[in-house]
């Protein structure tokens, strides 16, 4: 094991650098490993965040053959989220918290090198909100790049593990940490960051390959000057077309300065399009989960953005639940796909959001062309006007009450959402989207909260319940599944088929060549489904509860299928963290109360290939 390092250490205290190529042609390279599928080099597969291979040794005609190949413990007991990247015949995985990095031989399936930062667990764990999950590394320039739990982000020499540089991205103390998996982009790395639950402000931040330094900062809220918002060129949809947001668009949607401990926290997954040099993700809920404690749309949480990737400047941004009351975290995957839409060829970016609806958007423009429910038993809304862009709200599922702490009982989707992170994948062999989805409602008693640095800033109880209002077309009505997998046609915003689940779909899936698409689920199992029809095709129970991403890739000309199991994150947290009440873990721990009847502790990465 590599000697620890001081997880404090900030960008003056960089480490002296390895020589290393040109910044064109390590940009190059990353592009040029992400078309070629012998690789995984991202957590999308590719900038476009489709999530689908090319390789299809591994098909529907065969699947069923699949056979584990090797394993491997991470020694590591806490929710895995994310994948394996696979970089020139290396493979690298990574760990929750503390956060170690391995470098695997895949024909010996010895490792390279291990890294483990130095982290001071009392400071940082207690303020990660649902686990302490990681959701994987990013490539570029000959390194790795681990974003720690404790907001430092860290490069790695990726021959050999050792620190090139770190950066404190943020600080734990004021209830900062980060989860989420970095892109390199060009010259740069970015990254977010995690707390809206401890009343943080979010933002996306790029910082230089090379150095570390910071090269832009963009914040979720507040004066234009912090959001990189140009009132006049900045775009949101609004009346039917796309226009400029105006002067202080977020700051007048604030009651004084909440805007300063607002949330919109930045902890999933960017995409980008060279072309067209945007970056895009989504931001999250707003501080605090009480909505009466914050008056107006508050902007600009729960929105999807489009950022130039080399000053940050935002070219366009879309609210998605305007003073948001149910803690519909916005931050889900974007995917970006050509595709014609009502007659008319767009550049889109398709995201499922948590709160049940899925949208498709013109990605040059942020023009809204379709919004749609894709569980039918969303009902905190009726629909999302077309023309406003905004959702139209049931009053029965409010969550404010006049300041009165009031339960709001039966709105659907739950705070986890119809969806979570589990980033979806599409095949351009259907024009299908893959989503991982949950079944849940919840009852919600907001309560005023008083914000203190570092400590929760939620004001709000939950319990959930499975939906049990499922009407997808040739599913029975009235069942109790917690999740589902579906299939979802972005150009209609018609959902296809849809698997039910006995527990929510925690794992990222996987769309191939091959005509299958893969995903795992709580319980541990790998599936194998037909992307036409969802028939079932393979399972395969893993040690532990699938959180992870399925990825797959090739060597010396075998294709491979990789997946994290350890069952974690907030649909597992009952189970990673020992909690027993029916509303802890913000809500969860009731709904899943009879999951640790299938499934204990453990993470591993199995791989799958088809015999000789």
């Amino acid at each position: 094991m590599k000697k620890p390092i001081k997880s404090w250490l900030l960008a003056s205290s960089v480490a002296a650098i390895l020589a290393a190529p040109a910044i064109a042609s390590a940009n190059s390279e990353l592009e040029q490993l992400s078309q070629n599928p012998a690789n995984w080099s991202m957590w999308g597969g590719n900038y476009a965040g489709t999530r689908y291979s090319e390789l299809s040794q591994i098909n529907a005609g065969n699947v069923k053959n699949l056979q584990p190949a090797w394993s491997f413990s991470t020694g590591v007991l806490r929710g895995h989220e994310g994948g394996p990247l696979v970089v020139n015949d290396v493979l690298y995985i990574h760990t929750p918290f503390p956060n170690t990095v391995f470098a695997i031989d895949q024909k010996t399936q010895a490792i390279i090198w291990e890294y483990t930062p130095t982290q001071d667990a009392d400071v940082t764990v207690p303020v990660m909100c649902c686990d302490t999950v990681n959701r994987g590394l990013a490539y570029g320039d000959g390194k790795i790049f681990l974003q720690q739990s404790d907001t430092v982000l860290t490069a790695l020499d990726a021959k050999t593990g050792k620190r090139v540089w770190s950066v404190q991205n943020g600080d734990p103390k004021l209830g900062m940490t980060n989860t989420q998996s970095p892109l390199v982009v060009k010259d740069k790395v970015l990254t977010g960051i995690s707390g809206g639950e401890f009343g943080v402000r979010g933002f996306l931040a790029a910082y230089d390959i090379k150095t570390g330094q910071l090269a832009w900062k963009g914040y979720s809220m507040g004066p234009d000057a912090d959001t990189l918002i140009d009132p006049n060129k900045t775009t949101a949809w609004k009346d039917g077309k796309v226009q400029p947001v105006g002067p202080n668009s977020s700051t007048s949607t604030w009651e004084g300065d909440q805007w300063k401990i607002g949330g919109g926290t930045t902890w999933g997954w960017y995409s980008y399009d060279p072309k067209l040099n945007l970056v895009y993700y989504g931001s999250g809920n707003p501080s605090t989960w009480n909505p009466a404690q914050r008056p107006g749309d508050n902007k600009w949480s729960m929105s999807l953005w489009a950022r130039d990737a080399d000053t940050g400047a935002v070219k366009w941004v879309y609210q998605m639940t305007p003073h948001d009351e149910w803690d519909y975290d916005g931050i889900n995957e974007t995917v970006l796909v050509d595709q014609e839409v009502k007659g008319k060829p767009h550049k889109t970016i398709v995201h499922f959001d948590r709160n049940g609806f899925g949208y498709t958007l013109d990605r040059e423009t942020g023009e809204l062309l379709v919004a749609e429910k894709f569980d039918k038993s969303v009902n905190w809304a009726t629909h999302i006007d077309m023309h406003t862009g905004r959702p139209v709200g049931d009053p029965k599922y409010s969550t404010e009450h006049n300041g009165e702490d009031v339960t709001t009982e039966g709105a659907c989707p739950a705070a986890l959402g119809a969806k979570n992170m589990a980033p979806t994948s599409y095949s351009p062999q259907t024009g299908l989207f893959y989503i991982s989805g949950n079944h849940l409602c919840m009852n919600y008693e907001p309560f005023e909260v008083s914000y203190t640095a570092g400590q929760p800033y939620v004001g709000a109880t939950l319990t959930m319940m499975p939906a049990g209002a499922d009407v997808i077309t040739g599913q029975p009505d009235g069942s109790t599944n917690l999740g589902q997998f579906t299939a979802w046609d972005a150009k209609t915003g018609k959902i296809v088929w849809s698997n039910k689940e006995p527990f929510s779909v925690w794992s990222g899936s996987l769309a191939t060549a091959g005509g299958v698409v893969f995903y795992g689920t709580l319980e541990g199992y790998l599936k194998a489904v037909d992307a036409k029809t969802g028939q079932e095709l393979y399972r395969f129970k893993t040690p532990s509860g699938i959180i992870g991403n399925v990825n797959t890739w090739s060597y010396n000309g075998k294709q491979y299928i990789g997946v994290l199991s350890g069952i974690g994150g907030w649909a597992g947290i009952g189970i990673a963290a020992g909690l027993e009440g029916e509303s802890e873990g913000l809500g969860a721990v009731g709904a899943y109360r009879s999951l640790s009847s299938f499934t204990k502790l453990g993470g591993t990465l199995t791989v799958f290939t088809l015999p000789d």
